[in-house]
């Protein structure tokens, strides 16, 4: 099968499912402005697609703010008078358009530029916003990290354009270029490779880091700190590029040094590593509340919450690859809506989990084989049902629930058993394959499974991702689901183990 040329269409796709599950009593958010996205109806905008963002950022330690440009390349697909980017809580000093200086406003999370002229259909514009942030500034929702001497991003998952104006969808990749201004005592890193710096003789430096793949907004990394570089080798010599605390570096090299082995899993199981180098960034902060989540997979270069790290091999290494597996799907392979967010989360949370019981680790409930774990798991199918909806029908609320974790995880187990290890390793590298660096909906993995299988899986994924009640597990007519009961607070907790979850892994 042909991979859907550009994620318009994917998403064309994934909004129509949308609209078949409403029919079927499935809720999905009613769009205001915006693409329309099931979880996110107003994140993201119409009549042009982002092709290339070309981002430089400033860090000013003395108010410990951020001076920024954001220079946008986008193609239209229909005639403009004027566009919108997403944007909150940028201070907008100036906007261009195709070089000519462009009238602007800002509401409900949008920025509005009205050029001197129409943009015509097709034609290729280039859009010029300079601005500044606060990371610390106070903010419904923010993309910032900020830290004591700098900040870090974690835009996921409709947060990126509090750091910098965007089509905040992940159905709309593009390329990127980042050039990260630090003083000369921190070092500014971004996502990608190094590809130019350049010291400006007032005891700043300059870098400019280059992503050969498309990328997602939600996935954007920069970064300013006091770091160092931690360099070696993967496997087949792919670069691997560390970003370190200084003062916490020989804490963290034994986590660390787990990395190389653990890619060499994960190609075993999912093919080459999908871009030109990975590494690890632990925040630079003491503060264990900076943000509220383990671990967060920015494409090449993964954010990490402060000290989990230091922990001992059996502690981390399942997390570590779960974020390892995000780079296939997640970053290459991104969802075209955000209810389609199973597909990365339940991948890595499943192969995250097969990585530990192979190495005979027990999980925080004991169990030390994936079947036990997936029994457990299918016991409370109903329950996470009625409290946080199908797996692949979240809602904003709901979105980083267990359910879209190891429920989704789930699923995958049910359909390795259906159709056999063999073939189900057939499907997810060909649905890899045929998205790579693009984007895929719910739909196109039934379709790859349906297609490689030679079977049609079609109302047996559909039940499971789509029903309101546990179907029965392909091969163990002995596996029973509990009764429903009012939802704990506690127990849910216990239960969700992602990267935005408790960790139970």
């Amino acid at each position: 099968m042909i991979a859907l040329p550009r994620t318009r269409v994917g998403l064309a796709v994934a909004l129509a499912l949308s609209a078949a599950l409403l029919s079927a009593g499935v809720p999905a958010a009613t769009a205001v402005g915006g693409l329309g996205d099931p979880v996110f109806p107003s994140l993201g905008n119409a009549g042009y697609d982002a092709l290339a963002y070309d981002l430089s950022f400033t860090y000013r330690p003395d108010s410990r703010t951020v001076d920024a440009t954001a220079v946008i390349t986008a193609r239209t697909s229909r005639t403009l008078a004027s566009l919108d980017l997403d944007a909150l809580g940028l201070d907008v000093h100036a906007v261009r358009v195709n070089g000519r200086p462009a009238a602007f406003t800002t509401h409900d999370e949008k920025l509005t530029l009205t050029p001197d002229r129409p943009l015509r259909r097709g034609a290729i514009a280039q859009v010029t916003v300079a601005y500044a942030a606060d990371p610390r500034a106070r903010l419904p929702h923010t993309g910032w990290v900020p830290t004591p001497n700098g900040f870090a991003v974690a835009g996921q998952p409709d947060s990126a354009h509090t750091v910098f104006p965007c089509n905040d969808h992940p159905s709309d990749k593009a390329r990127f270029t980042i050039s990260v201004t630090a003083p000369d005592g921190l070092l500014g890193v971004a996502g990608g490779e190094l590809t130019a710096t350049e010291p400006l003789g007032d005891g700043r430096t300059a870098r400019r880091y280059t992503s050969r793949a498309p990328m997602a907004t939600e996935l954007v990394q920069v970064s300013v700190g006091d770091y160092t570089v931690r360099e070696r080798s993967g496997p087949h010599g792919l670069p691997l590029r560390d970003v370190v605390p200084r003062a916490r570096a020989a804490d963290l090299e034994p986590a660390l040094a787990l990395t190389a082995d653990q890619l060499a899993w994960a190609e075993q199981h999912l093919g080459p590593f999908p871009f030109e180098a990975y590494g690890i960034l632990p925040a630079d902060t003491d503060d264990p509340d900076a943000f509220g989540f383990t671990g967060l997979e920015t494409q090449t270069l993964t954010l990490y919450k402060p000290g989990f790290l230091r922990r001992p091999e059996p502690a981390i290494g399942s997390h570590m690859m779960h974020e390892l597996v995000h780079s296939w799907f997640g970053d290459s392979v991104s969802p075209a809506t955000w209810a389609d967010l199973w597909l990365n989360e339940g991948h890595a949370d499943f192969y995250g989990l097969m990585y530990r019981y192979e190495r005979g680790w027990p999980d925080a409930f004991g169990y030390t084989t994936l079947a036990d774990r997936m029994r457990y798991v299918y016991g409370l199918g109903d329950q996470w049902r009625h409290d946080a909806g199908p797996v692949a029908a979240p809602t904003a609320a709901t979105l980083f629930d267990g359910q879209r974790y190891t429920g989704g995880a789930l699923v995958l187990f049910a359909l390795r058993e259906k159709v056999g290890a063999d073939t189900f390793d057939a499907i997810e590298h060909a649905f890899l394959r045929q998205h790579r660096y693009g984007n895929a909906t719910t739909a196109d993995y039934l379709r790859t499974a349906s297609e490689v299988s030679g079977q049609d899986l079609t109302g047996f994924l559909t039940d499971w991702l789509y029903g309101r009640s546990t179907p029965p597990m392909p091969g163990h007519p002995d596996w029973k689901v509990g009764p429903v009961t009012p939802p704990s607070a506690t127990a849910r907790g216990m239960a969700v183990p992602g990267d935005h979850g408790s960790g139970t892994l």
